[in-house]
């Protein structure tokens, strides 16, 4: 199957439509926000216990969990946002906290007053320099990442702050608010630039389209979803079909035209904006692009292309696509995290699962059993157990010595390298000096250097019998730390042994095993070792 890079005129082919895997914590708490990290290599997902939990990207199985905003009172992680750089995470928790992470999720600073009540919301700006936050105190807040301090509060919603977002290109803000309007803002000025009044409940997502900047997607509690042109300050598409109201919307990250939606009955629905998918009887409409009026034509509506009735048994609160688009998470408050893709070419299996058509029907079609689903239930709990037993080791570590689930020995003698700020020991030995070779007797080595000793071969392999080449001598040991040059010198001057001119150099001292025949040529076999004007060779 080609990823939808490759397809990108066929938004059709990347719907996800086949249950894929599901996951669930050990706390079995609501999951109400989930965010893939950046390279796509595992799915964060947070809930109401306050914690973070990591799931393998590929075997979407449980690697670690860790407290990130957990409170007595109020536990809850209620909004994450990766940096555009993808080198900052920040979380927004129930009781107004914000916290700064690194992607091995040690929690660098917080900022505990940031707003008086939930932040429900977070957005970066294009710079990463400032990000925005969203909250429950009718207040969005700007603040600078740096210096952890708020630089604006904008106010001019009547009621809680349910979701913000920060253009991808342009300094534009939006919110949507419980009081049913969806605001944009200037975020220099911290002025309301317009308001929308398009939906009559509560705004409960804004999304810039990160394929298409000129559009901004919206979803409410009056069971819609609209699609807004910024161009015309107008909607332009109204996404029907849910019979609940929509409770998350998220945008693909290649197609531009597909839209996904959660709702709080726990159906999860598709819209392709080029297809209006009209039910029979229905009325087509036209898009306010083809008229001769746009100004004044009603938006075009749009039914779903695909829906999984049945994805969750309640309320969607969060929904995310992999990088790649091959993949889409929902988190819901039946306390599960699920995963979905592409169908398979020719698969047509999945229309008759249970999530399609609902566990009753599809257990009198033979597609699903009820008890096999409770025992499958049973043994997924059982292995999140055992990841999370072994993932929880790795907690105990220090701090920075490696990624949560990924375990990294230290490097041995390096300073400041093992993750504890001191000079570690090499794995297997410890901090037992290795043994020292035997020292050598002056007398014996003068007496080597002078040829007056028989030299001893029993060390070497047979000679090679290459004329002109005689085996060196054998060293059975090493000059003792003590060696004195000095004395070296009269025991050969003693011998009759002449020594080069200038030798020793001016300057030298005796060091540990090194030959004193090194003489100011440097060490054996580097020509000069290079000078001050010249680096080393690449």
């Amino acid at each position: 199957m080609l990823p939808p890079y490759a397809r990108v005129h066929s938004p059709a082919d990347t719907i996800p439509v086949r249950h894929l895997h599901q996951s669930i914590g050990k706390s079995k708490k609501p999951i109400t926000v989930v965010r893939w990290t950046p390279e796509g290599r595992r799915l964060l997902t947070g809930g109401h216990t306050g914690e973070f939990m990591l799931w393998n990207g590929t075997a979407f199985n449980f690697e670690t969990v860790m407290d990130a905003h957990y409170d007595q009172i109020q536990a809850g992680v209620t909004s994450l946002s990766w940096s555009h750089g993808h080198d900052w995470l920040i979380s927004g928790g129930q009781r107004g906290d914000i916290k700064y992470w690194r992607p091995n999720f040690n929690n660098v600073e917080t900022i505990d007053d940031a707003h008086h009540d939930a932040v429900r919301d977070l957005a970066w700006s294009p710079s990463d320099t400032k990000f925005l936050s969203a909250s429950d105190d009718t207040t969005l807040r700007i603040f600078d990442f740096t210096g952890m301090s708020c630089d604006t509060t904008l106010t001019g919603h009547n009621w809680d702050v349910k979701s913000c977002d920060w253009h991808p290109t342009k300094g534009l803000l939006v919110s949507g608010s419980k009081d049913h309007q969806v605001k944009f803002w200037d975020p220099r000025t911290a002025r309301c630039l317009t308001t929308l009044h398009s939906h009559k409940n509560t705004v409960t997502a804004t999304r810039f389209s990160r394929v298409n900047n000129n559009l901004l997607g919206t979803s409410s509690r009056d069971q819609t979803a609209r699609v807004f042109d910024l161009r015309m300050m107008r909607d332009i598409c109204i996404l029907r079909g849910h019979e609940k109201p929509v409770s998350s919307l998220t945008w693909h990250p290649i197609h531009s035209s597909l839209v996904s939606t959660g709702s709080e009955d726990g159906s999860l629905y598709h819209y392709l904006l080029d297809e209006p998918n009209l039910p029979s009887g229905q009325v087509p409409t036209i898009a306010p692009y083809d008229s001769p009026d746009p100004a004044n034509t009603p938006p075009q509506v749009i039914y779903p292309a695909h829906r999984i009735q049945y994805a969750h048994s309640g309320t969607i609160w969060s929904l995310d696509w992999h990088p790649l688009g091959h993949i889409l998470a929902s988190g819901s408050k039946d306390n599960f995290t699920r995963f979905w893709s592409r169908a398979r070419p020719g698969e047509t299996s999945y229309m008759k699962d249970r999530f399609h058509i609902g566990e009753e029907a599809a257990e009198a079609q033979g597609t699903w059993n009820r008890g096999f689903g409770r025992r499958q239930m049973r043994e997924e709990e059982e292995q999140e157990l055992q990841d999370e037993a072994e993932s929880l080791a790795d907690q105990k570590k220090p701090p920075g010595q490696s990624l949560p689930g990924i375990q990294i020995a230290p490097l041995g003698g390096v300073p400041q390298m093992d993750g504890s700020g001191t000079q570690g020991t090499l794995p297997g030995i410890g901090a037992v000096q290795p043994p020292s070779q035997p020292q050598m007797d002056p007398g014996r080595l003068a007496a080597i250097l002078s040829n007056q000793q028989p030299l001893q071969q029993n060390n070497f392999p047979p000679s090679t019998g290459i004329p002109g080449f005689s085996m060196p001598p054998a060293m059975t040991g090493t000059p003792p730390l003590n060696f004195d040059i000095g004395e070296l010198q009269k025991q050969l001057a003693s011998q009759g042994v002449s020594l080069p001119q200038n030798f020793p150099p001016q300057g030298f001292s005796s060091s540990p095993g090194l030959a004193a025949s090194l003489g100011s040529g440097g060490l054996p076999g580097l020509q000069g070792g290079g000078s001050a004007d010249r680096g080393y060779g690449r």
